[in-house]
């Protein structure tokens, strides 16, 4: 029996060979009919055998590409009586109005293209721009949809003869990949320092084209702060062997403190360094290739690249170029060899966004860099390097490879969220740390790359740029925004210039409904723990320590952290002293004699506790990163800080080796947590010279039992099972691992973040399925 079937195929399928693949499966089954790409996906018309049709549709989903992702296959029988088809084509592709799909993100290069890269007779030997279908930038070049050439960054770079034959060849590797390029007709490379351009790769000769590698790998082994240009953005690089070079990038950077990323050559290189399991094996070679935090083996080094830490960020190379900068085997290459690992920071002063143009480059990081690496495939939209961190498995229903991210960009953004019901086209503009906004429309919701702190014009302007592009490929004329109730917020006075309906939503609330949205979970209610650092409350205070009872439509406060002041506001948290200080004369507490206070000036302590009595710029807080905060301060971790949440990470590295002998500190729970006694057992515990690390054990151990208590009690009033984890502090594994493992001992369902991250990256999607369901008159 002969049949017609059209197909419409939604989700990832363009860029990622789904047209050739297609074509190929068609000639395979003796097939005819068309595939062309849409602005809404890939169209197929299939005309032939009934029997061959059926696997046709079930091939398409079985035999799908690598990097294809097929989010649904609506199948239509059709009459055709009066056409018939010889053969099966790939057609031109077409604009429909209105119309829109996902894209895919940038991929790391494939294991084919790395072997052609290092082959002497391929044509593309050592050739850094180097991808076929199956690998390459796909979001930081594309420009519009549908994904074709003339709609990246790539349409200024005309194809040679070879190239062009591979591209218009349905079943080459590289039909249709549209950064295809080679040394005769793609980018190149130019080694140049602020004023000089050195020779560059547009030169025929090996020897010549690779001239600027080679000189970049010399400098690095001698210690030069290099700025290369990537996938997304500027790296800034040095030898993470030589401590000189890491302190001197510190001091230009103005990054005392936070850990820098390290990239490899191979797995193995890590692999002596850090202890690697089999999941984060896979993260590490997968073609995202983010950056995977690992524990660090006792006897390696590396402390001036994380300082107090025990563990190091280790990514792979995932563009040719950073292949060519760190190959140890290639004969050409090993003329100058390369530092075994990097030092692979984003290309930016602290707090300002990485650049991504070659003149604003030279002139952001002339001050940081001494030479600069540069390329001419322009960067359209930059991405900074995703960070992931695996779990360990142990939990019910946890395969080994489930993961969460600490920022979600490279390799993953703008891959959308599922949502369990459809929305209204919506912006959600995330909150002022951390972010990233929200493009939500049908069932989907586009979580944007890491745009980062709202501190600075660059970083504004970035995000503005981000919204109006993103807002264009995926179609979205916006209907609502939802915004953070914070009135001094930049993306706050955003959302008001809009002239549309505005929804503002509680930063603790917006929390928990990620975690339910990221988990897939239609509007109902749960117990939502909400721990992080700052939010504003609807009373005007700084929230952070929340047990809510919280649905999409609304929440209620179930019990907090005492309130407590903050001297000195938002300054109090590069000074966690003052917290410690501030908290303790709240309390009551005396704690004059602390080892921590004995450095710092009895002036400033008696300004502080006068701020606090007068209620002088001492905002009320319940912020559980702050408690973190105090109580790192108290036992001596630190008294100031250089990164968000310093003292309180290091206070975690030092717990880990107590917790299981750890027992907790009194505490009461009425409709506040209370914490005097918590303190005062943490005084006597000093005093008696007690270690740091028990201190912070018992701490942890405290505060995960007071999580399990409130749950408890709100199942026992609420016949809530149900809880949700969501918020900045859940980036601690201890407490993370500590309360999840008990909650579930307890009968409870908990639920973690999978696809956004905990902390504020994932604010916006919370943001945008409260407002919809606010909009919708939908109760919880």
């Amino acid at each position: 029996m002969m049949s017609t079937m059209h197909v419409r195929v939604s989700g990832i399928v363009q860029g990622v060979g789904f047209r050739p693949f297609v074509y190929g499966l068609a000639k395979r089954l003796d097939l005819h009919g068309w595939v062309r790409n849409t602005s809404n996906g890939v169209e197929i018309l299939i005309d032939g055998n009934t029997v061959n049709i059926d696997q046709f549709v079930k091939s398409l989903s079985d035999e799908k590409p690598p990097l294809a992702k097929i989010d649904s296959l609506d199948l239509t029988r059709v009459e055709l009586s009066n056409i018939q088809y010889a053969d099966f084509e790939i057609r031109e592709s077409a604009a429909i109005s209105g119309a829109y799909q996902p894209i895919s993100p940038d991929t790391a290069v494939c294991a084919d293209c790395e072997r052609e890269l290092f082959d002497p007779n391929d044509r593309r030997y050592l050739y850094p721009f180097i991808n076929c279908t199956n690998c390459g930038p796909r979001f930081t070049i594309i420009k519009d949809i549908p994904y074709d050439r003339p709609n990246t960054t790539m349409a200024d770079f005309p194809l040679c003869d070879n190239c062009r034959t591979e591209y218009e060849n349905p079943l080459d590797r590289r039909f249709h990949a549209q950064p295809v390029a080679c040394p005769t007709c793609g980018p190149f490379v130019t080694l140049r320092d602020s004023r000089t351009n050195l020779p560059d790769s547009r030169i025929s000769t090996i020897e010549y084209r690779i001239h600027a590698i080679l000189k970049t790998r010399r400098l690095l082994r001698e210690g030069r702060i290099i700025a290369i240009k990537g996938l997304g953005g500027f790296h800034l690089a040095c030898d993470a062997n030589n401590a000189y070079a890491v302190e001197e990038l510190r001091h230009r950077k103005g990054r005392a403190g936070k850990p820098f990323a390290l990239m490899a050559e191979n797995l193995e290189t890590i692999e002596s360094i850090c202890k690697v399991n089999e999941a984060e094996a896979g993260l590490l070679t997968s073609r995202e290739k983010p950056i995977v935090l690992l524990e660090k083996k006792r006897e390696a080094n590396f402390t001036s690249v994380a300082p107090n830490m025990d563990t190091l960020g280790f990514m792979l190379p995932y563009t040719p170029l950073h292949h060519l900068l760190l190959n140890q085997t290639d004969p050409i290459l090993a003329r100058e060899p390369a530092p075994a690992v990097l030092v692979m920071t984003s290309g930016n002063l602290s707090e300002e966004p990485i650049a991504i143009e070659n003149e604003e480059a030279l002139e952001r990081l002339s001050p940081l860099a001494d030479v600069f690496i540069l390329h001419d495939r322009p960067i359209h939209v930059r991405c900074d390097d995703s960070v992931v961190r695996v779990e360990s498995g142990k939990w019910k229903d946890l395969p080994l490879s489930t993961f969460h991210f600490l920022r979600r960009s490279r390799g993953y953004a703008p891959y959308p969220v599922r949502l369990p019901f459809n929305v209204n086209p919506t912006i959600a503009v995330g909150g002022e740390l951390k972010n990233t906004f929200c493009l939500a429309r049908d069932g989907y919701a586009f979580l944007s790359h890491h745009i980062g702190d709202m501190e600075n014009a660059e970083t504004c302007e970035s995000f503005e740029q981000g919204i109006k592009h993103l807002s264009h490929i995926f179609r979205v004329q916006p209907e609502l925004v939802a915004y953070d109730l914070h009135p001094n917020y930049f993306t706050t006075h955003y959302a008001h210039k809009m002239d549309v309906p505005q929804i503002a939503v509680q930063h603790h609330h917006a929390h928990i409904a990620s975690c339910m949205a990221d988990n897939g979970l239609e509007n109902k209610n749960v117990i939502g723990l909400s721990f992080d650092g700052t939010g504003y409350g609807t009373d005007g205070a700084i929230w952070g320590g929340e047990a809510l009872l919280a649905s999409y439509a609304d929440f209620e406060r179930f019990v907090h952290l005492e309130y407590l002041p903050l001297p000195g506001g938002d300054s109090a948290i590069r000074h966690p002293w003052r917290i410690a200080v501030g908290y303790a004369h709240a309390l009551g507490l005396d704690i004059a004699d602390l080892p921590f206070l004995q450095k710092t000036d009895r002036q400033a302590i008696a300004i502080v506790q006068q701020q606090v009595d007068k209620k002088l710029n001492s905002p009320l807080t319940s912020s559980m990163g702050r408690l973190f905060d105090a109580v790192a301060s108290l036992s001596g971790v630190r008294s100031d800080v250089t990164y968000e949440a310093q003292a309180a990470i290091e206070m975690e590295v030092l717990s880990k080796p107590f917790i299981a002998s750890a027992d907790t500190y009194p505490y009461t729970i009425d409709e506040t947590i209370n914490v005097k006694e918590l303190f005062t057992a943490i005084l006597r515990d000093i005093r008696a010279n007690e270690a740091i690390g028990v201190i912070g054990a018992k701490f942890h151990k405290t505060i995960a039992q007071i999580s399990m208590d409130i749950c408890k009690q709100a199942r026992e009033q609420t016949s809530l099972n149900e809880v949700a984890l969501s918020g900045g502090v859940w980036q601690n594994q201890i407490l993370l691992d500590l309360v999840r493992d008990g909650l579930e001992k307890e009968g409870f369902v908990v639920y973690f973040h999978k696809q956004v991250p905990t902390n504020d990256g994932g604010l916006a999607l919370g943001q945008a399925v409260i407002a919809n369901v606010i909009a919708s008159g939908a109760g919880g």
